[in-house]
């Protein structure tokens, strides 16, 4: 079985023909190292749902545009339509308005007035979906589930099992090609639907918080064999996530979704390192106060004055971001301390966060400090106590929105 040819920069890279003439990681240029370019992934999409009883109306309106063997990571809170930006560009879902093409190919395209004028079927489109569950065929062998992509693509059943071998293989099951989805775990499971997503040979990989599902012992070697396999092959991915550590160990760019529109994106570290919006914030680990330039430094809503290394301009949107490790609990105002930042407030909950114990406080918006169990201890925190609280204006990073 042989597959199409795919061309990056005038050279042509072929997969296979893998064991007993597949194609797969266990021969041709994926196991010589070579990487198989992708596809690029565009989308300029509108999706309009009308309220209904118990919901209310929304409106998602994005733009996205994935380079050939890149991965992009969707952020956002819960109903910010990342989910429903998936079902577009898998097919499963037909926009109100808009197009998504893969390698130029018009994979949906659908005018201002609603006639469709392109709507390829989702089997007949180059992509994969990889979603929490793995929805493996219960009647299948790992196998004979793996099996399934190439079989579709026509190969011939000799061919399409050796491919599927060779990819249980890549994905550390060899052992279990004979075990059908009811004898394996959790993880068993997600790894023979990576194998089974990934030998259909897509053009393009959609990846719905692909290990959320699994325990602390699985997710860390879902997650590594995931950026193993996509690097590998080079599949133009799009990865849903609410865990940071997927954007950070998978993803080159992070697009953030809010309320159906992107309101940030860029290179992962970027991002994270400079977050506009709480739902990042929260995803970094870090604090994050919005407002507005004045004096050089950015007056919150609530009348904080925060005062970074960086000047602000008067006026402007800006943002100042600091680790809740750099915030200083006091009982009392701290009149002789040395950090610029400093502010009354009230302990709001204790949360644990490793190690430490996360102090929130009070505020528009709230503010996290990590202190030490000793420390909780010794200044009574609890929920309701008047504490005060500083940052050193070294530890505050100071960016415009």
């Amino acid at each position: 079985m042989r597959f199409p040819r795919r061309r990056a920069g005038g050279a042509r890279h072929e997969w296979g023909p893998g064991p007993g003439g597949g194609a797969g990681p266990g021969g041709g240029a994926a196991a010589a190292g070579v990487t198989v370019p992708g596809r690029r992934l565009q989308a300029d999409v509108r999706v309009h749902r009308a309220a209904r009883q118990g919901t209310a109306a929304f409106t998602l309106d994005v733009q996205l545009d994935v380079g050939a063997g890149e991965v992009l990571a969707v952020v956002g809170p819960n109903g910010a339509g990342k989910s429903t930006l998936l079902a577009v560009l898998a097919g499963l879902l037909r926009p109100s308005g808009g197009t998504v093409h893969l390698a130029g190919r018009a994979l949906t395209h659908v005018d201002p007035a609603g006639r469709v004028h392109a709507a390829v079927p989702p089997e007949q489109r180059g992509v994969g979906l990889l979603g929490q569950d793995p929805r493996l065929f219960p009647h299948l062998t790992a196998l004979e589930n793996v099996a399934f992509g190439p079989r579709a693509r026509g190969a011939r059943p000799a061919h399409a099992r050796a491919d599927a071998a060779a990819w249980l293989d890549a994905v550390g099951l060899p052992d279990l090609a004979a075990h059908r989805p009811a004898e394996l775990s959790g993880g068993q499971r997600q790894r023979v639907a990576l194998a089974r997503a990934l030998a259909a040979r897509p053009h393009a990989l959609l990846l719905d918080e692909p290990v959320a599902a699994l325990d602390a012992a699985h997710a860390p070697l879902v997650r590594q064999l995931l950026r193993e396999q996509v690097a590998r092959t080079g599949t133009t991915t799009v990865l849903v996530t609410h865990d940071v550590l997927d954007a950070v160990v998978l993803a080159d760019r992070v697009l953030v979704l809010d309320a159906g529109r992107a309101v940030h994106h860029g290179p992962t570290g970027a991002v994270l390192a400079a977050p506009r919006d709480p739902f990042t914030a929260a995803l970094a680990g870090v604090n994050l106060v919005v407002g507005t330039g004045e004096r050089g430094a950015v007056r919150a809503a609530d009348g904080r004055l925060l005062r970074g290394t960086d000047p602000v301009p008067d006026g402007v949107a800006a943002a100042a971001v600091f680790a809740p490790a750099a915030v200083s609990v006091h009982t009392e105002e701290p009149v002789h301390a040395s950090p610029r930042n400093v502010w009354p407030t009230t302990v709001v909950a204790l949360e644990p966060r490793g190690a430490a114990v996360g102090v929130r406080t009070s505020g528009r918006p709230e503010v996290v400090a990590d202190v030490t169990p000793a420390s909780v201890a010794e200044l009574g925190l609890r929920p309701g106590v008047p504490v005060w609280l500083s940052v050193k204006a070294t530890e505050v990073g100071v960016h415009l929105r």
